[in-house]
């Protein structure tokens, strides 16, 4: 579909459930470019976060939206998923709780991720 792509994208999820479309359309995006061979890293931050733990996303549900749970898969299967430090503990969530796969970083690596040469960022 985009054939090669050097390019990374970078997508932050700042909502889940309190906002549920803005949530899903960054979980689509992530998603739909990881399918396409894009080097894609899905940010947790807010309450977003609770996606990193096991369960939480199989009990999201927006009409006419792709299954929360299969796009987390899809992400996680090719790209990266990043929970928000701060976030993670604000919710008392440790490394020993989310999903395999799924690592707990900061800002600091956040920002080298949205800053390295050919990357596209963007929040949702």
């Amino acid at each position: 579909m985009l054939g090669v792509m050097a390019r990374t994208l970078v997508v932050k999820a700042t909502a889940g459930a309190d906002a549920p479309e803005r949530c899903a359309q960054a979980f689509t995006v992530a998603a739909t470019a990881a399918a396409a061979g894009v080097d894609v890293s899905l940010w947790l931050t807010g309450e977003s976060t609770w996606f990193a733990l096991p369960g939480r996303a199989q009990d999201f549900e927006l009409p006419h939206s792709a299954p929360l749970a299969e796009l987390l898969h899809v992400i996680l299967a090719t790209g990266k998923v990043t929970a928000c430090t701060q976030c993670a503990a604000r919710r008392d969530i440790g490394q020993d709780d989310v999903i395999p796969g799924v690592r707990i970083a900061g800002a600091a690596v956040f920002v080298e991720e949205a800053m390295t040469e050919g990357a596209q960022a963007l929040v949702y």
